[in-house]
């Protein structure tokens, strides 16, 4: 195929040998499977700030340090240098959280490095050596459900004992290799600790794997893991390992269980319409 712009500048630098089809495609970036020597993995290449919306992105922004007093006023000033210079800032956020999460021991592809502006990373596969689906496409046994659904409330555990939360997690953004659940896609990683927003988040991210598990394994929807673990984070008390039950006491006096139900299932709408806009979107970009 004809190579992609963004991507020359790997081959002409030895990175990799070259690009064998598209992989998929949204509204921040293109990915590639590609060849690197004997190894097939994919790049992640970046779409311009043009195409994509900042306004967007100030909730998840939040707490996020930039390298340098320079750049801090230039993004406050939101002049043209401070774009870009933000515009870099959020590439690199997924970069740091990969290799941060990886050696967390989170479930995530390997990254094997970041040039010109491209991820190049594993390419998660399934057990016949296919790419690996993502688990908003795939039917689950009960059983399965409740193993995928143990497997990422740890990986959840273990982003926010680093002080990170996914901030888009779905089961859009989960692929099934043949270990199980990877999570993949963090440019819009956030700060646990210096995010006003961040509760919330993390419980938008549990309760969208929770709703659609809970699809084929019913009970998880009378699960409150997201709640458990922000409970223990607060508390200094989370670790990895931590044990969770899924069980939490609500204080009556100021939450509304039914609004709480309301939003899961809102949320499994909200990762449906999600995932009709990127099908329109790769429909688009064919």
């Amino acid at each position: 195929m004809k190579t992609p712009q963004g991507l020359q500048a790997l081959i002409d630098d030895g990175v990799i040998d070259e690009v064998m089809r598209p992989l998929k495609s949204g509204k921040e970036a293109a990915v590639y499977v590609v060849r690197s020597g004997d190894d097939v993995r994919c790049a992640k290449v970046y779409k311009d700030m043009a195409q994509r919306s900042f306004q967007q992105r100030v909730q998840y922004q939040e707490g996020r340090k930039v390298r340098g007093s320079r750049e801090a006023r230039a993004v406050g000033k939101a002049s043209k240098y401070g774009r870009k210079q933000q515009e870099t800032a959020w590439k690199n956020t997924e970069v740091d959280a990969l290799y941060q999460l990886r050696d967390a021991g989170v479930r995530v592809p390997e990254p094997y490095g970041y040039y010109h502006g491209v991820l190049v990373m594993e390419l998660v596969t399934d057990a016949d050596g296919f790419s690996a689906a993502r688990l908003g496409e795939v039917e689950l046994a009960p059983d399965q459900a409740r193993e995928f659904h143990q497997t990422l409330v740890r990986q959840v555990v273990r982003m926010l004992c680093c002080g990170l939360i996914h901030g888009d997690l779905s089961p859009y953004n989960v692929l099934v290799g043949p270990d199980g659940p990877v999570v993949i896609d963090f440019p819009q990683v956030v700060s646990a600790g210096g995010n006003n927003a961040a509760r919330s988040m993390l419980l938008r991210d549990v309760n969208n794997l929770t709703a659609y598990l809970g699809r084929f394994a019913p009970e998880l929807l009378d699960s409150w893991y997201g709640e458990e673990m922000w409970a223990l984070f607060e508390a200094g008390e989370l670790l990895p390992d931590s044990a969770l039950t899924g069980t939490f006491v609500h204080d009556e006096s100021t939450i509304d269980l039914d609004s709480v139900r309301h939003a899961i299932n809102d949320a499994r709408e909200e990762a449906l319409i999600r995932q009709q806009g990127r099908e329109a979107a790769e429909e688009e970009d064919a």
